[in-house]
């Protein structure tokens, strides 16, 4: 493995992204991430794009300063399809005070796109998900189920408008969020993106070497999210996979919900953030975000590691 001093965070606890240190006082934060659509509207899945990658420099508690596209695009469709996408990301990218600085595009069978995000931080204050600490408690900005709802809403089992909580969710930026939680002074934090919400708090509980418990009836999931995971035909591939891959660091209450514990493992696309901050801390927190508008929720606590488990649900 590479080794290089000034490499604050790399890819060796499974972090959001990649962090270099420039000076003593500026760090470079970076990241990318692509994927096909998960809606029809091109402008929306722009905008859902942009603010999914922003989101990687938000949980690092990092400020976007300028993005790359990755395009795959297919000659068959005109390009004012892919004029559309970009505008999305545009969209949110404005409101996130960054700027498209270019990007590369090849064609594909299938349209993906996203970004390369570079932001700046200052090299003691990044946030990782290696600083939580027993005694801490767990703050989630955003609901879980986009994954379920996206999914049933390809198969024409839910409206479009019972999709909309989830659409407004996935194009709304961290920003808020992440300002609040710097201010706050939180030390660890994660994003939840593909491996869902036990995914990604099982990352910051490895890297961090604690424990986490959460209340499965604190978790927020959206509207029907609960309801369509019951059939298998509304269910995104990677929840089985996700689910066969923790099974041995994951404690379930006897007699939980199967629904509950299938949707856990939702992979989401532009989650919330996941927040882990000190108890003496958390109030300050919740006034900082509800100042912002930004909702948010008391989903469990950090306790010292122990013998074979990483995350027990309640």
């Amino acid at each position: 493995m590479q080794r290089d001093k000034d490499l604050i965070v790399g890819f060796d606890k499974s972090d959001d992204a990649g962090v270099y240190k420039m000076s003593g006082e500026i760090a470079v934060v970076s990241t990318l991430d692509f994927f096909p659509p998960i809606v029809d509207d091109p402008f929306l899945f722009g905008q859902i794009a942009a603010a999914n990658a922003l989101s990687d420099v938000y949980a690092m508690g990092g400020v976007p300063r300028f993005a790359l596209n990755i395009v795959c695009f297919p000659k068959e469709l005109g390009m004012e399809v892919l004029t559309e996408i970009i505008r999305g990301a545009v969209d949110r990218l404005d409101e996130a005070g960054a700027v498209l600085a270019g990007g590369h595009s090849i064609e594909d069978k299938e349209i993906k796109f996203g970004l390369s995000v570079t932001g700046v931080v200052h090299p003691e204050k990044v946030i990782t998900n290696a600083g939580a600490r027993p005694g801490d408690l767990l703050v989630l900005t955003k609901p879980i189920g986009t994954g379920i709802i996206t999914s049933a809403l390809k198969k024409g089992n839910i409206r479009p408008e019972d999709a909309q909580a989830a659409f407004t969710s996935m194009k709304t930026l961290s920003r808020a969020a992440a300002e609040a939680m710097v201010e706050t002074g939180a030390k660890a934090c994660t994003d939840i993106t593909g491996y869902g919400l036990m995914g990604h708090a099982l990352e910051m509980a490895t890297a961090s070497n604690v424990n986490l418990v959460i209340a499965s009836k604190d978790i927020p999931f959206f509207p029907k999210a609960l309801e369509l995971v019951t059939s298998r035909g509304n269910r995104p591939r990677a929840i089985a996979e996700n689910m066969e891959f923790m099974a041995p660091d994951i404690q379930f209450k006897h007699g939980m919900d199967a629904a509950l514990q299938m949707a856990v493992f939702d992979p989401q696309t532009s989650g919330g953030l996941l927040i882990s901050i000190p108890e003496g801390k958390y109030d300050m927190l919740s006034s900082n975000l509800t100042e912002r508008r930004v909702r948010h929720y008391l989903i469990g606590s950090v306790v010292s590691a122990e013998e074979g488990w990483r995350i027990r649900v309640e």
